[in-house]
């Protein structure tokens, strides 16, 4: 009866074995240091979003500027000329705020940019991932910089490297 159950419990072992799941991570960021491009498009969007906010805050200002005149001269005014310029006032700066918006909101111009720059990055990166975990017979790769709370991570498993080297880049650059 003991080697019946010691038979089972091996030929059990054996096929959990066979059928384990092979995991491995790859860090991102680390991955993205390493490309040019995407030190490139940071940059480029950097100097967009400057551009922008300075054109965002001049507006505030001029509207701050017209603030401060409206109160100095407000006593001198009629109360139809109060009303005219506080109505300019409110336009503009509601007219500062849409700018804002549209630059810098979830669906403005700067995330479109975004977007239209990191994509193709992301794109190749993850294409590079999936022929390692082709190649390399792995059932799921994890990213170490994701919501994914991944408590200890083996080095051995630690696949970006790889995923730098199938981009045609050189590891090691950057340190961990």
């Amino acid at each position: 009866m003991k080697k019946i159950i010691l038979i089972l419990f091996f030929t059990f072992a054996a096929f959990t074995a066979a059928n384990a799941q092979r995991f491995a991570y790859v860090d991102s960021d680390y991955i993205l240091k390493h490309m040019p491009e995407y030190a490139s498009s940071q940059k480029q969007l950097a100097a967009i979003s400057d551009q922008w906010q300075k054109e965002v805050d001049g507006r505030f200002q001029e509207i701050d500027r017209l603030y401060k005149a409206y109160q100095a001269d407000q006593v001198l005014m009629t109360a139809d000329m109060r009303k005219r310029r506080e109505a300019e006032i409110v336009d503009k700066e509601k007219q500062a705020k849409d700018l804002q918006r549209a630059r810098f909101g979830p669906d403005g111009e700067l995330a479109k940019k975004s977007t239209s720059l990191i994509k193709p990055i992301q794109d190749k990166v993850s294409k590079a991932i999936q022929a390692i975990a082709e190649s390399d017979n792995l059932d799921m790769i994890f990213d170490k910089n994701s919501e994914v709370i991944m408590l200890y991570a083996s080095p051995r498993y630690d696949k970006s490297n790889d995923v730098i080297t199938r981009l045609g880049l050189k590891p090691g650059v950057f340190a961990k």
